[in-house]
């Protein structure tokens, strides 16, 4: 995917905000909108949105739903995507899942985009769900992130929609119908550089961890992450703890109220040695955090579906938006200070306070980490 120039970006938080703004954006689109999504579920953000999409389809405009089957398991009801395209909409289950089961469920699709007439856009950690926008909050407050692009650094976004439409569907596309200059003839603002970019476990490449690993390598004064998961491989512990050592401030916000409490034991597993490294490490006190960002050094930054753990990094399809030197960069940082106001720094202390029955448990559960 080519670096661009030529668009602005926004960092949108938490996700009543975003759902605003998508709804507002939707509203707009004359042409085509494409959405993928993890997880969609029938409730207070999801609904609305489908109305709009059903009535842009009546409008005709070309509105193309795809979900990861495996995601939306229990969230929507049997043979959703057929009351979909009664709605007027093309939909694509991704990976449908069958009588049997098949090791390629492992590989889910975990992206989360909506592209608008080919030059809006939208990108980040947040689903179509309730507990995203806070109106089901049984893991305390529901903290995320996405990214609003415009301009023509959409086009990366786009390739990604249609590549994985035509495999799931087995369809072709004119891509040149869809980019960025068709539906926009003005000239685009420009706000630094971007590059949205996705991952795939079927390249034999880890963009996603060299992305960070890069972040990580180049930082000089600081770098700090959000994450909802901190299950690493030993690259990366060794990237954060040199960082730290080196004097780079390294903070890592993960969940303090955790959405799987397996996972977070083994996320607790690592507070340790990333500690006594140096690495600062607080958890989202008034909930969940599912964010997943990196900022550093006020130039570079990374808004994505990316998370710090084994299954975004090596088998799902993920998708992110790398920054330099944008005004979403200033925002993504001031939004992680803010948010440490509410969060509290563990200590050492904290993590040798473990009662051997937890270390036990926590030693047997980071046997399966590589498939957490």
């Amino acid at each position: 995917y080519p670096l661009q120039t030529n668009t602005i970006t926004e960092y949108v938080t938490p996700g009543e905000i975003k759902f605003q703004r998508l709804k507002e954006e939707l509203l707009k689109a004359k042409h085509f909108i494409f959405m993928e999504y993890f997880i969609i579920e029938e409730g207070s953000m999801w609904d609305p949105i489908l109305e709009i999409l059903a009535q842009k389809a009546k409008e005709g405009v070309d509105v193309r739903l795809m979900y990861d089957d495996v995601g939306c398991l229990s969230k929507i009801p049997y043979k959703y995507d057929e009351k979909i395209r009664k709605l007027g909409i093309k939909c694509a289950v991704f990976n449908p899942i069958g009588t049997f089961f098949n090791i390629r469920y492992n590989n889910r699709d975990h992206r989360k985009i909506t592209i608008i007439d080919g030059h809006t856009a939208f990108t980040g950690g947040i689903n179509l769900a309730d507990e995203y926008i806070n109106v089901n909050q049984h893991l305390g407050h529901w903290k995320d992130a996405a990214l609003y692009l415009k301009g023509e650094g959409v086009w990366n976004l786009t390739l990604m929609f249609l590549q994985n439409w035509n495999y799931t569907t087995n369809t072709t596309d004119d891509y040149d119908l869809f980019k960025p200059k068709v539906h926009h003839l003005e000239p685009f603002e420009s706000d630094g550089y971007v590059l949205p970019y996705g991952d795939s476990p079927l390249d034999d490449e880890i963009v996603g961890e060299l992305a960070y690993l890069n972040m990580i390598n180049r930082a000089k004064d600081y770098i700090y992450i959000n994450t909802p998961y901190l299950i690493v491989d030993n690259e990366l512990v060794t990237a954060l703890c040199l960082a730290a050592k080196s004097g780079v401030d390294v903070k890592i916000v993960t969940p303090h109220i955790p959405d799987k409490w397996y996972v977070h034991i083994v996320t607790r597993g690592y507070y340790k040695e990333l500690i006594k490294a140096g690495v600062k490490i607080y958890e989202y006190t008034p909930g969940f955090m599912h964010s997943k960002t990196f900022v550093s050094d006020d130039e570079l930054g990374i808004v994505g579906t990316i998370n710090l753990d084994y299954r975004s990094l090596y088998l799902h399809f993920e998708c992110a938006v790398w920054l330099y030197k944008t005004k979403s960069v200033s925002q993504i940082k001031e939004d992680f200070v803010k948010t440490l106001k509410v969060c509290q720094e563990i200590t050492l202390e904290e993590c040798d306070n473990v009662t051997v029955y937890a270390k036990v448990i926590r030693a047997i559960l980071m046997i399966f980490a590589p498939i957490m």
